[in-house]
């Protein structure tokens, strides 16, 4: 698991923005949502294209995130990319930014039939638990995926999110989740990245501009259970 701890000159911008390290005084379990992005075998079981092995060590502070919201009335999603459709809709990224048979590899293992689609099997999903699948880095861009749907039909307006890579994936849908309004939550040690230095200067960026960066520990102090 990564060793992050938020810098005293973020600390500073932050304050002199909002007056406060967090914009979140509470986190209201019944408008809350735990996004798992990415956690599947192809970004997280050995041995698949695009491993990060920090990815596994977070798992615990998942699952331990997911019970605490679904046991407070709040929303646990689970995020999984796909590899269907993305030739048609996001085809320059695939011809141009990586070798053929980098991109042939991603579309076999991303393929919803092959394992490396499949949920890395330490997770623990439960009956009720969304499930969404993506094509783009973001969950949140047009034509990605409906989950702007699903969590609005839901009165869903606070975000907790983690899965790998912090840099990519995590962040991007972290912000363009906070560009479409909702309040965003990063979990430090519920994010993994291919290095330390992605993984902190990517809630760096989160914590000043975009959301806030709370350890598992902290959004679970700042938890509130939903009103029945």
């Amino acid at each position: 698991m990564h060793p992050y701890a938020m810098p005293q000159f973020i600390k500073d911008r932050i304050l002199r923005r909002r007056g406060r390290i967090w914009a979140h005084e509470a986190i209201d379990a019944g408008k809350t949502a735990l996004l798992v992005v990415d956690m599947q075998n192809y970004f997280v079981a050995e041995g698949f294209a695009s491993e990060v092995p920090g990815a596994r060590s977070i798992v615990p502070n998942i699952n331990r995130m997911a019970q605490a919201l679904r046991s407070a009335g709040g929303t646990v999603v689970y995020i999984q990319t796909t590899a269907a459709g993305v030739l048609q809709t996001w085809a320059n990224y695939h011809t141009y930014m990586m070798l053929p048979a980098n991109r042939d590899r991603r579309l076999t293992q991303l393929d919803e039939r092959h394992d490396g689609f499949k949920l890395y099997a330490g997770l623990e999903p439960q009956p009720g638990d969304l499930h969404v699948k993506k094509t783009k880095f973001s969950a949140f861009i047009d034509g990605s995926s409906d989950i702007d749907e699903q969590l609005r039909s839901r009165g869903i307006e606070s975000l907790l999110i983690a899965g790998t890579l912090t840099n990519v994936c995590c962040e991007s849908s972290a912000r363009d989740a906070m560009m479409r309004d909702y309040r965003v939550v990063m979990l430090a040690d519920g994010n993994a990245a291919l290095t330390d230095e992605e993984h902190a200067a990517a809630l760096n960026n989160v914590a000043v501009y975009f959301g806030d960066v709370m350890t598992t520990d902290e959004a679970l102090g700042c938890l509130v259970a939903a009103k029945k």
